[in-house]
């Protein structure tokens, strides 16, 4: 058992909460003063609870916090409690949107109010956000409600590039960009970097039941504006529900494969039960992480396993090597363990590679953050730099099967790019 604390679902007062095993699940338990005991399914899986917790990095927060503690997590901002610097801002540019979808969280359409910050106001929320300290913001998403929905959404990217974000995104339904190729153009040419598309499946029910209509036609339409427009990075974002969409994943996967001169990734959520959604159907559409790796597993036919994918901050070692390299603080992806999971592919010859099945992912890492946080002890800190790289390289051979790689890319190579652009680039 695990102490933490949480909120309560119905006052959002802060409680002590339990993460127990039980049933061959890990349950979250929790009571509350005035609305009771609550229990749900945190992790289907308990071994790759633990795989995923041996990972553990806590960061050091921000060195210019937003205000001392206080009323965290609801309203602090980003106080001295939080371990981790601002990795992925999102700013909702508008609570308008133009579709009215059942399992919304945002409530954007119910709210009975306009949000719609002026563009004075996202360029203050954007200069806090790279003024953070010891390492700006790197990375920010626009979403909403509809971000398209607002008619100078190309401005808007364009002050996110000026501000030198390494990742500019829009999370977006696909319904402006299914309209129009110029749209597309114009946010190519404003620098937007990732189209972070609704997607939920490649047939008509799943819309039918998640967006209130089949909305798959507009998806495919939008990613070939995407194409044409010179959008090349659109990432899939399946809302992922039991009963509605589970069953496809592997589609999903394949369906990425087959357009990957556009589609570079998908982002599969599980659903969120923070909306329009009552407790009935979340009991009945609860699905988690390692629901989602038994998914991909059964429907790729084990060319994706579970121990193909690990958390977020498994690659915190890249940080410290890339700050040990520029001697200035780097940005470090220290979220929580079982917030997210990740993995990276390989596609040759129609044949799916994950990176696990020729990069020992563990044994490299661990010894790239022994190189970054002991290399000076071992090879002087005058010579660390350069030595610290040339012992990385001699030390791959050991880390890579080259004979189980694909042939179309220098996998050291690659690796050693990585880590001389920064984890940004990465």
């Amino acid at each position: 058992m695990r102490s933490t604390k949480s909120v309560c679902p119905e006052c959002l007062a802060v409680i002590d909460a339990s993460i127990v095993e039980e049933n061959g699940k890990m349950i979250l338990e929790k009571t509350c003063t005035k609305h009771g005991h609550f229990k749900d399914i945190y992790w289907s899986d308990p071994k790759q609870f633990r795989r995923f917790e041996r990972y553990w990095h806590d960061g050091s927060g921000v060195m210019n916090p937003s205000g001392p503690d206080g009323n965290c997590p609801q309203s602090c901002g980003i106080c001295t409690s939080h371990k981790t610097t601002t990795i992925l801002a999102n700013i909702d540019v508008t609570n308008r949107c133009n579709q009215a979808c059942p399992v919304c969280f945002a409530n954007a359409s119910a709210s009975g109010y306009l949000y719609e910050p002026t563009l004075s106001q996202i360029r203050a929320m954007m200069q806090m956000l790279r003024n953070e300290k010891p390492v700006p913001c790197p990375a920010v998403q626009f979403a909403g409600g509809e971000p398209t929905m607002r008619d100078d959404i190309v401005e808007i990217v364009k002050m996110a590039r000026e501000f030198n974000f390494t990742q500019v995104q829009m999370a977006t339904n696909g319904i402006k960009l299914s309209r129009s190729v110029e749209l597309c153009r114009q946010l190519n040419d404003a620098g937007l970097h990732t189209v972070y598309l609704q997607f939920d499946g490649v047939t008509e029910e799943p819309y039918i039941k998640n967006r209130g209509f089949n909305a798959l036609p507009i998806k495919l339409k939008a990613i070939d504006n995407c194409r044409t427009g010179g959008l090349t990075s659109v990432s899939l974002v399946p809302t992922l529900a039991k009963g509605v969409n589970d069953m496809q994943v592997g589609d999903i996967i394949r369906f990425a494969i087959k357009n990957m001169d556009t589609v570079k990734g998908i982002n599969f959520q599980p659903i969120s039960f923070a909306g329009r959604i009552n407790k009935e159907e979340r009991m009945e559409k609860r699905i988690t992480i390692s629901d989602l790796f038994r998914l991909i597993d059964e429907q790729t036919e084990g060319a994706i396993t579970a121990d193909d994918f690990y958390p977020v901050h498994f690659v915190v070692p890249i940080s410290h090597f890339v700050s040990a390299e520029e001697g200035i603080p780097n940005i470090e992806f220290t979220v929580h363990p079982h917030c997210g999971t990740g993995s990276y592919l390989y596609i040759e010859n129609g044949k799916i590679i994950p990176i696990t099945r020729f990069i020992d992912v563990e044994g490299l890492l661990e010894y790239v953050d022994e190189l970054a946080l002991n290399g000076d002890k071992w090879i002087g800190k005058s010579l660390g730099k350069i030595k610290r790289i040339g012992s990385l390289i001699s030390a791959l051979p050991r880390y890579i099967d080259t004979s189980k790689a694909p042939k179309s890319i220098d996998v050291k190579k690659l690796f050693i790019d990585v880590l001389k652009e920064g984890t940004g680039e990465a």
